[in-house]
């Protein structure tokens, strides 16, 4: 179950998930600091953001993985 944090909505961004009350798309900020850009970076670039938003944005992207059903690939 997504934090109560990020919202996804067919009319904001197409229903990507993004942050309650925002615009921001939860995958720009894991992409952001999978990228290596410090958080207060991504704070900055983003000033409704908090630090707790930051990791609430970590903690969907892994249990967006966990909860993903994977398939083997053949031949690799």
């Amino acid at each position: 179950m997504p934090p109560k944090r990020i919202v996804s909505r067919p009319d904001v961004m197409f229903g990507k998930p993004c942050f309650e009350g925002t615009r921001i798309p939860v995958d720009l900020v894991v992409e952001a600091i999978a990228a290596g850009e410090p958080v207060e970076q991504v704070l900055r670039a983003y000033p409704r953001l908090t630090a707790a938003d930051v990791r609430v944005a970590l903690l969907y992207a892994a249990e967006a993985v966990r909860l993903e059903v994977s398939h083997p690939l053949a031949g690799l």
